[in-house]
């Protein structure tokens, strides 16, 4: 039996919780032997998981949260110019 990706996806928690029936299991890890996207998937979920667990606390640069909100501010307003632009054409 041969399990399509958008299958693997819904499979790719419980694939690293060790948690899925044997049978299911082993299809996963034969699609991932040979799908590289799947693949892909499944060690940026990995790296996710390693990512939050960790308890350390990154000091962040000076002013960067006054530049990530004015930027983020300039980006909201240009697309809503761009989205106002597209209605008066």
């Amino acid at each position: 039996m041969v399990i399509e990706c958008r299958h693997v996806w819904e499979y790719i928690s419980g694939f690293l919780d060790d948690s899925l029936p044997l049978e299911t299991k082993e299809l996963v890890q034969k699609h991932l032997e040979h799908c590289e996207i799947c693949s892909a998937i499944l060690d940026s979920t990995r790296n996710i998981l390693v990512l939050t667990a960790d308890d350390r606390v990154f000091e962040l640069p000076v002013g960067f949260s006054e530049r990530l909100h004015a930027r983020l501010d300039r980006e909201i307003s240009g697309g809503l110019q761009e989205r106002e632009e597209d209605l008066t054409k």
